[in-house]
């Protein structure tokens, strides 16, 4: 169990756990806005939006890119169980770049058979993708 400050956070995606450690913040997008969580926040469950992931751990920060899913928070521990989280070792810029550019076409052209929603959600992607290299 965490000591002193410190919180047990675990990050999970579908096809591995992105991270397990103590950190005392860690800080995200969430539908209802950014939030940062210390050890003893109290309890509830948050909808992640796209956007940076900071981990604050005793001597360093990390960063990643953090799109969907779901935060469980207790005043120990907090499980964050996403859909994508990517270090920025693991993103492409090129790729986000394009994603970012054909977001922003579509969202422009605004055609009947554009979803509306999927391609805003396209476009925060790929600016959390960017922003966390540029960090």
């Amino acid at each position: 169990m965490a000591e002193g400050n410190k919180f047990l956070l675990k990050i999970i995606t579908p096809d591995r756990i992105f991270y397990e450690g103590e950190a005392s913040m860690v800080e995200f997008n969430t539908t209802e806005g950014e939030i940062g969580i210390y050890k003893e926040h109290v309890p509830t469950t948050v909808i992640i939006a796209p956007g940076i992931l900071t981990i604050t751990e005793e001597n360093e920060q990390k960063q990643a890119a953090l799109h969907a899913g779901f935060v469980e928070i207790l005043q120990d521990k907090v499980t964050i169980m996403a859909e994508i989280v990517e270090w920025p070792d693991e993103i492409d810029l090129e790729r986000a770049q394009e994603a970012l550019q054909r977001a922003q076409e579509r969202l422009v052209s605004k055609t009947p058979e554009t979803d509306i929603a999927r391609a805003e959600t396209a476009l925060h992607r790929a600016v959390a993708r960017i922003n966390v290299l540029k960090k």
